[in-house]
């Protein structure tokens, strides 16, 4: 029989042993178990239990989407102009199996495999195509490391270019070309303005004359038609008088001249340099004879 201490022993023993292999995996972690240095399982989140005596924790993997921050790097593009650029990688291990036997260093791996990809894609760009079009940048890193992760039971789920910096040289240079395009559309915009406001100017002047030029011959017209009713009012008149010294028995070409007589002594009277105005004594014989010698 056993003695009680070898019993005592015995217990405490199987009880050790029923602890060690006792284990209890967080959720977002699975635990590969090898056994006798050869895979055996994984532990999935919860309790779990394993031989404690032949069998060991050999990977906990993280099954959280990760971050991982690529190094700043300088690339040379298409045009050999030197940029600076500095990116970050998301992903998530699917398959611990593979992230753990398929790869030594799995973030040391994604790392060097996005640096290399970022490298070739943005070799083939220039200068402002790469300023330009991080969206293409991002979407063809994330296609060639998704693709290339795939055997390490990794996804690529998204990719990111954090930052994009030319050199000092470029940078001033980039600035001068800036501000001598913005004093070009300056230039080309007051040209226009200037351009426009002359053609206004002469546009407005051009309608201006029009509109003169009508109303001159809206004047002219106006001044005609005028004169020709006063005509035609004066031919009315002197047909009249004539038909009316024809009926009395005077000559009509008699008192015609003996108005303008009257009107010429009339305007010589009002004329301002004349100071006096002699009548002659026989001004009214001279009318009535005009008058008696169309009898």
């Amino acid at each position: 029989m056993m003695t009680p201490l070898v019993t005592i022993t015995l217990v405490i023993f199987v009880i050790i042993l029923v602890f060690k292999g006792i284990r209890i995996v967080p959720q977002a972690e699975n635990w590969i178990v090898e056994t006798f240095g050869k895979y055996n399982l994984t532990l999935k989140p919860g309790l779990n239990l394993i031989n404690p005596l032949f069998s060991s924790i050999a990977y906990k993997a993280d099954i959280r989407e990760m971050l991982l921050d690529l190094p700043e790097q300088q690339i040379i593009s298409s045009d050999n102009a030197t940029v600076n650029v500095d990116g970050v990688v998301f992903y998530k291990i699917m398959d611990p199996y593979k992230a753990y036997y398929g790869i030594q260093s799995l973030k040391n791996a994604i790392a060097n495999l996005g640096v290399t990809t970022l490298r070739s894609i943005m070799g083939k760009l220039s200068l402002d195509e790469s300023l330009f079009s991080r969206d293409r940048i991002n979407a063809e890193l994330l296609t060639v490391l998704d693709e290339a992760t795939d055997a390490w039971g990794t996804k690529i789920t998204r990719v990111e270019i954090k930052e994009i910096l030319p050199h000092k040289d470029i940078i001033e240079a980039m600035s001068k070309q800036m501000t001598a395009e913005r004093n070009r559309r300056a230039t080309v915009l007051e040209a226009e303005a200037q351009k426009e406001s002359q053609e206004r100017i002469a546009e407005g002047a051009k309608k201006a004359r029009i509109l003169e030029a009508e109303a001159r011959k809206e004047s002219a017209f106006r001044d005609a038609e005028g004169r020709e009713r006063y005509a035609q009012a004066e031919s009315d008149a002197l047909k009249n008088v004539a038909e009316s010294l024809k009926q009395c028995g005077g000559d009509p070409v008699l008192y015609l001249l003996g108005q303008r007589y009257l009107e010429g002594i009339k305007e010589l009277a009002a004329s301002q340099n004349a100071k006096f105005v002699i009548m002659p004594n026989d001004l009214m014989d001279n009318i009535k004879g005009i008058f008696k010698s169309g009898k």
